[in-house]
């Protein structure tokens, strides 16, 4: 009866040891199941990454080249605010932009000068902005040059800005108000805050606020300078 206990406890425990492996080797092909596919999900998340930003890149150089020809595309459009919205027609509306031009500026334009006229946005009690575009660049700057002949008028005259650029410009906005208080040159021209520090002077007196004009406080407004 002995012999037969001690055979059983011999094959209970040898069992018990192959039970052991079994669950050992599960445990090793487990792990190295999950390793094989945890470096192909790796090599699929590189794959995948790269390819991501492969697109942004594209997207972003498409975006570039838009941004820039919407910038040719407008580089001849000026926008006339204040200009009562009386025309009856687009040929009207051409005849009225000439006249306007040509009663305020030292330019003698006809319609060969101008490509387009357009009014934007919606129709309302207020006469809406028109932006206009001229046949050339020239005719364009020279308008700009004199636009200070607007001065004490119920007229001015703005670029024809992008709305990504019109949404950059009142975000530098603050902070060219800023600058100007603390006496320094700060202009906003296109999409950059320009900045000139002045310094105190001689006496350790500080340089005096900048004045500002309406058309500063307003980031559809121009400051490009024309030379």
């Amino acid at each position: 009866m002995e012999e037969v206990m001690n055979i059983l406890r011999k094959i209970q425990s040898e069992l018990d040891e192959q039970k052991l492996t079994i669950v050992k080797s599960a445990e090793n092909v487990t792990q190295q199941v999950t390793h094989n596919i945890n470096l192909k999900l790796e090599e699929k998340f590189k794959i995948i990454e790269e390819k991501y930003d492969n697109l942004k890149e594209k997207l972003e150089n498409q975006e570039k080249r838009l941004h820039f020809l919407e910038k040719q595309l407008r580089q001849r459009n000026i926008v006339i605010f204040g200009l009562a919205e009386t025309e009856t027609s687009y040929e009207n509306s051409e005849e009225n932009i000439i006249h306007f031009i040509n009663r305020h500026f030292t330019l003698g334009l006809d319609r060969r000068d101008i490509q387009e006229t357009r009014r934007i946005g919606k129709k309302g009690e207020k006469p809406r902005p028109i932006a206009v575009t001229f046949t050339t660049l020239g005719t364009k700057i020279k308008i700009f040059k004199q636009r200070k002949l607007l001065k004490n008028t119920e007229y001015y005259i703005n670029e024809d800005f992008p709305q990504h650029i019109l949404e950059k410009r009142k975000e530098l906005l603050e902070q060219m108000k800023l600058e100007r208080e603390k006496g320094n040159y700060a202009n906003i021209r296109y999409d950059k805050l320009i900045i000139r520090h002045n310094n105190a002077d001689a006496s350790g007196k500080k340089k005096r606020t900048l004045p500002t004009s309406p058309q500063d406080n307003d980031p559809t407004g121009t400051n490009k300078e024309y030379k």
